[in-house]
């Protein structure tokens, strides 16, 4: 094998030492003839018959998006207990306080074994979305001081969507 090697270690293999066997001078490769769209569409089908989406994180995408609505506040948490709480002597498992806030509209809500009760301030009636990710959302009623109450905890990651009237307001997402 007869030849040079240019500057970056390759051979010359054409034996005239004059630089890559395609011509060019200035150590680049020529533009390939392949389409990167096609690529993509090879290497899609193939890692979607090889690795496919499974169902339940497809249906938990699908709600998130459906969630993605442009007229919601989104309401910030402003307390936990969990991290801006003082623990109190002799209580072994405290029930968890939460507020969150969205402009004028404040929701607390305390988290228990046995279930959520909370309030809007300021009190008014207002249907209420207990989001848990996959599974079908908790719906619970605020009465006209603001007042809910839900029967089973939220496990998992979990958020609120309240709608009063034509207002939406939904809380940041929060692990249980």
């Amino acid at each position: 094998m007869s030849g040079t090697s240019d500057r970056y270690g390759f051979d010359d293999f054409d034996g005239s030492g004059d630089g890559p066997a395609d011509g060019s001078t200035d150590g680049t490769f020529p533009d390939d003839d392949w389409d990167s769209g096609l690529l993509e569409e090879e290497l899609r089908q193939a890692a979607a018959i090889l690795d496919p989406v499974p169902a339940a994180l497809r249906s938990v995408a699908v709600d998130a998006f459906a969630l993605h609505d442009l007229d919601a506040r989104v309401a910030e948490l402003t307390f936990d207990s969990l991290v801006d709480g003082i623990p109190v002597r002799g209580e072994t498992d405290p029930p968890r306080m939460l507020t969150f806030q969205a402009d004028a509209v404040t929701v607390d809500v305390e988290v228990t074994p046995d279930g959520l009760i909370g309030q809007l301030l300021p009190p008014r009636p207002a249907r209420i979305e207990v989001l848990s990710g996959p599974r079908e959302y908790a719906r619970l009623t605020a009465d006209d001081l603001g007042r809910f109450t839900g029967d089973a905890p939220p496990a998992g990651p979990f958020a609120l969507r309240l709608r009063t009237g034509g207002e939406v307001v939904v809380t940041e997402w929060l692990r249980a």
